[in-house]
């Protein structure tokens, strides 16, 4: 069960209204790096939680925390709003070129929500359920939250680069602030579940044993015809020679190889309805009624 208190998790506040900046607003709401995101990322990781139950508390507090994020942004794209035009004619009568774009406003925050926020990003494509990363594997998905995180800060940053409005800059800070605290912990759970040694390889429940040692923990290089320098600056780097991060093999450096052989396939199924000369051609005439007989 959910719970709605009228007040906001921060003030937000917009000096001067700018329709522009907030059609830009809309990619931290709607966008692959945006609220909507990770507070139905971390409510479904909740949602299918199995095992401890302080892990499914944790992410169901955080993901209703996203909702207020939300709520954040979509006060702020409204307040951007207030004032704009809602006819192209009281722009084009300023300037021709202007009235076009609108000034780089949305025209969907005119024509869709009435000058309201809307579940998009800044251009205008809606929000894809599929981004939301939810694995039943709770250390994958903490690696997923990290970068949920990670790109929702970096947006966040840039945006707040983006004004000059002070009020924007001060709540733009305050979901900086908020994002960092969440990286941290999504990676507080990984180090509490063992960290690099513990979880890795995900899932640490398969056991090692099954793996193709040859291939575990090699660098394969598929680059043909390199430089001498290059290779060697390659097979020295972290990732191709010294123990491995989680500490469970040596990494290596091995030339890809073709060792599959080329595929050989059967001739089409004659109810798929290939070509004819697929079903002949090279295999000789009256295939396709051996094929008919076989079946």
């Amino acid at each position: 069960m959910f719970y709605h208190d009228g007040k906001l998790q921060y003030k937000v506040r917009v000096d001067k209204p700018n329709p522009a900046f907030a059609n830009m607003l809309q990619q931290a709401i709607g966008g692959i790096e945006g609220e909507i995101r990770v507070c139905l990322q971390y409510l479904f990781q909740a949602w299918g939680s199995r095992g401890p139950k302080k892990y499914r508390d944790m992410l169901m507090e955080t993901g209703t925390e996203e909702i207020a994020h939300i709520e954040m942004l979509a006060t702020a794209v409204a307040l951007n709003l207030e004032g704009a035009p809602m006819s192209m004619k009281d722009e084009m009568a300023k300037d021709s070129v202007i009235g076009a774009v609108m000034g780089g406003m949305n025209p969907r925050h005119v024509l869709s929500s009435g000058l309201a926020a809307l579940a998009v990003d800044s251009n205008g494509v809606p929000f894809n359920g599929s981004w939301v990363v939810g694995s039943g594997n709770l250390a994958a998905d903490m690696y997923a939250n990290v970068q949920a995180e990670s790109t929702g800060r970096t947006l966040a940053t840039r945006l707040w680069e983006a004004t000059d409005d002070h009020g924007m800059k001060d709540m733009l800070a305050f979901l900086i602030a908020r994002d960092t605290m969440h990286q941290n912990q999504w990676l507080a759970v990984l180090e509490e579940l063992g960290g690099l040694n513990g979880v890795h390889p995900i899932p640490n429940s398969f056991p090692q044993t099954e793996e193709n040692k040859n291939f575990n923990y090699a660098f394969v290089s598929t680059k043909v015809n390199d430089l001498e320098d290059d290779a060697n600056e390659m097979m020295n780097s972290r990732w191709a020679s010294g123990p491995s991060m989680d500490g469970k093999g040596e990494f290596k450096f091995k030339r890809a190889m073709p060792e599959g052989g080329e595929p050989q396939l059967g001739p089409p199924d004659p109810r798929g309805h290939a070509q004819t000369e697929q079903m002949t051609g090279s295999m000789g005439a009256g295939m396709i009624n051996k094929i008919k007989d076989a079946l």
